[in-house]
């Protein structure tokens, strides 16, 4: 039995490499050096799952009541590569089974189309196709397809059935297509619908060496990337795994926009969904935590007109509780501070969600962030975005025009401050 394990973390652990997942010490723990020919499955790309809302919220959901007879194309940027991979589908906020008649994967090329040389059908158990209960998730088999890090996939699905779009990833900065009948093999889906969102896909693994380390980025919009070129992958994520790449280091995207700490509407809260899209992703060594400013500019604006004020005692609570739940799975978590957004949404019918109060609460939590010690390490995003002639507000250069969201520029620069240092303690 490893050190440090109970038999109920070894009867788990026991549980887990059946499925090719093996047991790694925490960075905490002394351990040999692997054997080099000892693998595992390790997260190589994710979106987080959201349910669905209905048309009285503020906002959209850009996506279609249900899918019938037809076949959803996604592209995905993974940040890990390997020999062989499996693909994650998710039922989480569904109250049906969902029926997935056909899934594939293939090499991505430009639009919708795919390099028919790499194609390969996804199967669940041997099966063609897979059945999901509500709440669940399901993953593949192995598909023997080497792939190299950064390198783009094109997942497809074939629902034959209606089948509502009940799990779904909004503003995912990425088009996917809409196609009718089951077009899972077709090279191209020229002329499909375009989806400017994701539905049932959470995520990638690749077949990696053990031990691989992986950093989850957790947070909201500008985790998520709003603000960044569409198509382009350029949130900060993004720019951090081609920076981590070349180190054999994975990350994935955890962020959703208009995530709370507290709050649901735009996903779960925070600390619900933490274990899920956090601590149970394989390989996660370090988490990075920006998240807040929507528990902020919420209440008493479009978006939360009924919510009461969020106080700073009451956000950094919900830290406290996020950094000891990952703490006791020996997980590295890096603590960031909000970022300006003086004028966010100006003219707009969420103008609310700033306020100079609001502002107060923010830098009184980014002092706490700062000074608490609750966190592994700390990166101070505010000072980095900020305009130091005037503090409350984005740098100009790193703005995306809305005030809240930093451009291009500004997540290569969120990116380049999450050195090895803060991001592994070395």
């Amino acid at each position: 039995m490893p050190p440090a394990m109970n038999r109920r973390s070894f009867v788990r652990t026991a549980s887990l490499a059946a499925t090719g997942l093996v047991w790694r010490p925490s960075p905490t723990q002394a351990a040999a050096p692997a054997p080099a020919t000892e693998s595992s499955w390790v997260s190589s790309w994710f979106a987080s799952p959201q349910p669905s809302w209905d048309a009285a919220f503020v906002l959209p959901t850009g996506m279609p009541a249900q899918v019938a007879d037809q076949t959803l194309r996604e592209t995905v940027k993974i940040s890990l590569g390997g020999k062989r991979l499996r693909v994650l589908l998710s039922n989480r906020y569904g109250t049906q089974p969902l029926v997935v008649g056909a899934a594939r994967v293939a090499r991505a090329r430009a639009g919708a189309a795919i390099d028919p040389a790499s194609d390969r059908a996804l199967r669940f158990g041997g099966q063609p196709g897979v059945t999901i209960a509500p709440g669940a998730q399901a993953i593949s088999d192995p598909v023997d397809l080497p792939v190299a890090a950064l390198s783009e996939l094109a997942i497809s699905t074939y629902f034959p059935q209606p089948t509502p779009v009940a799990t779904f990833h909004w503003g995912a900065q990425q088009t996917a297509a809409l196609a009718p009948g089951d077009a899972t093999g077709a090279p191209d889906l020229a002329g499909a619908a375009a989806l400017h969102g994701r539905a049932f896909l959470a995520g990638v693994w690749v077949e990696n060496a053990a031990g691989t380390p992986v950093v989850v980025a957790f947070g909201d919009s500008l985790t998520d990337g709003n603000g960044s070129t569409p198509g382009a992958n350029r949130r900060w994520p993004d720019f951090l795994a081609r920076r981590l790449a070349p180190q054999g280091v994975g990350v994935v995207n955890a962020g959703i926009s208009g995530a709370r700490v507290w709050g649901d509407k735009m996903g779960a809260n925070a600390m619900a969904r933490f274990d899920a899209d956090v601590l149970s992703q394989p390989g996660v060594r370090t988490v990075v935590l920006l998240m807040g400013i929507n528990d902020i500019g919420w209440p008493d604006s479009g978006f939360a007109p009924g919510d009461a004020p969020m106080t700073a005692a009451r956000l950094t609570e919900g830290y406290r509780q996020l950094a000891e739940a990952a703490r006791a799975r020996h997980v590295r978590i890096v603590g960031a501070t909000i970022a300006p957004y003086e004028g966010s949404l100006h003219g707009t019918p969420l103008a609310g969600h700033y306020s100079p109060a609001k502002d107060a609460v923010r830098r009184e939590v980014n002092r706490w962030i700062r000074r608490s010690g609750v966190f592994d390490a700390v990166v101070d995003m505010d000072a980095v975005l900020r305009d130091p002639s005037h503090p409350a507000r984005l740098l100009p250069a790193y703005d995306s025009g809305d005030h809240l969201h930093p451009g291009d520029a500004g997540y290569q620069a969120m990116a380049q401050a999450l050195d090895d240092g803060t991001l592994f303690g070395r």
